[in-house]
């Protein structure tokens, strides 16, 4: 699992694994979670690539719109044949 630094709002540092990602509609989407451990139970959270196409560095954010979180939601059930509990 590849292992992800992220710095948030407040500018603390956040470690998340990506289980799984994703491209819909030409935007990049990351399945992760703050564990490694994949017989442990962890939250699982859906980022969204809102960078500039043209930046070398990509820029996340958590998915704050219901209807796109349960859209991309079955996205990523479907891919993992399995159900995901989102945050």
């Amino acid at each position: 699992m590849e292992k992800l630094g992220f710095v948030d709002e407040n500018g603390d540092n956040k470690e998340f694994y990506v289980v799984e990602e994703t491209r819909i509609n030409g935007i990049n989407y990351l399945l992760v979670t703050e564990s490694d451990n994949e017989d442990e139970d962890a939250d699982a959270y859906i980022l969204k690539d809102v960078s500039e196409a043209v930046s070398e560095e990509a820029v996340y954010e958590f998915i704050e719109d219901d209807s796109e979180l349960e859209a991309v939601g079955k996205v990523f059930s479907e891919l993992m044949d399995e159900d995901v509990d989102l945050m």
